[in-house]
């Protein structure tokens, strides 16, 4: 038998092709004999859900909440209070009026600068330094 590497690249695309159709060839046999008595492997594939089943599945798993909840199971499309809406529409607004630059005055405190002043970052960095002198003195190279 001659050594793979001694092939050329045209004999080796002939071997592919050879052992692509025995491949076939086997996968028909398999399903001739799968038609007398045996089952077939299943096709592999994208599964599909129809949207109706999907429908079927959301609606379990809302009766599932709603038993867990103790509540009713909700119908059709979920209505809001009329403070709901009223406080959505305030929010908008609010959100829409600093968009534009408009917003009133906040009342809520401003929130604190929590960045460092440039007196600690310095005294950090001694300390930092101080810590990497005394560690280098004993010989380490790590803490």
């Amino acid at each position: 038998m001659t050594n793979i590497s001694e092939l050329t690249t045209h004999q080796l695309h002939k071997i592919i092709a050879i052992k692509e159709q025995i491949e076939k060839l086997q996968g028909e046999l398999q399903s001739l004999v799968a038609a007398d008595g045996d089952h077939a492997p299943a096709p592999k594939g994208k599964r599909t859900m129809s949207a109706s089943a999907r429908a079927k599945i959301a609606a379990a798993a809302r009766a599932r909440w709603a038993k867990l909840k103790g509540t009713a199971p909700a119908t059709g499309k979920r209505k809001m209070s009329a403070a709901g809406r009223a406080a959505i529409s305030a929010a908008a607004k609010a959100r829409w009026a600093k968009a534009k630059g408009t917003a009133p005055a906040k009342s809520a405190p401003a929130k604190k600068d929590r960045r460092m002043s440039p007196a600690v970052k310095a005294r950090l960095a001694e300390i930092a330094k101080a810590r990497w002198a005394k560690v280098k003195a004993a010989g380490k190279s790590t803490l």
